[in-house]
């Protein structure tokens, strides 16, 4: 049984997530202000187990980011990602103020694009948007 649980990611959880699916490793500091500092969250757990999850960054204002979303594959082809993204949005929704709209962006990994084109997104460029851009910043150890 899927059980989506709301804010509960702990840094244990969020660090073995992003392990299971092969992200880039972060530091234990790195983890704990990343969960932190999300506006809000969502796990996925199988049977009791933490199988996948999504965080939602940004300024809860103008702009919303989903962060993170993650199925560790042996979940997959379950809906669990399908159903955490809708948990993410209806969280958007629910702080968007009435009579506004508010832009939920996401840079999804390769190979992930019809999924999120499945859920109403749109990949850029577009006709009126250009292409999303990304830098890495590195700061030497002290």
């Amino acid at each position: 049984m899927i059980e989506l649980r709301e804010n509960v990611l702990d840094t244990d959880t969020y660090l073995m997530l992003r392990a299971q699916v092969g992200w880039k490793t972060l530091s234990r500091n790195q983890a704990d202000k990343s969960v932190a500092n999300c506006l809000y969250n969502l796990v996925a757990y199988e049977d009791g187990v933490p199988v996948g999850m999504g965080r939602v960054v940004g300024d809860g204002a103008v702009v919303c980011y989903i962060q993170d979303l993650v199925v560790i594959p042996s979940s997959r082809r379950k809906n669990i990602g399908g159903s955490i993204l809708d948990g993410l949005r209806n969280y958007v929704i629910s702080i968007t103020e009435p009579g506004t709209t508010m832009m939920l962006c996401l840079m999804c990994a390769k190979g992930r694009e019809k999924f999120y084109l499945d859920h109403g997104f749109t990949a850029r460029p577009t006709d009126n948007l250009g292409p999303g851009m990304i830098t890495y910043l590195d700061r030497p150890a002290d």
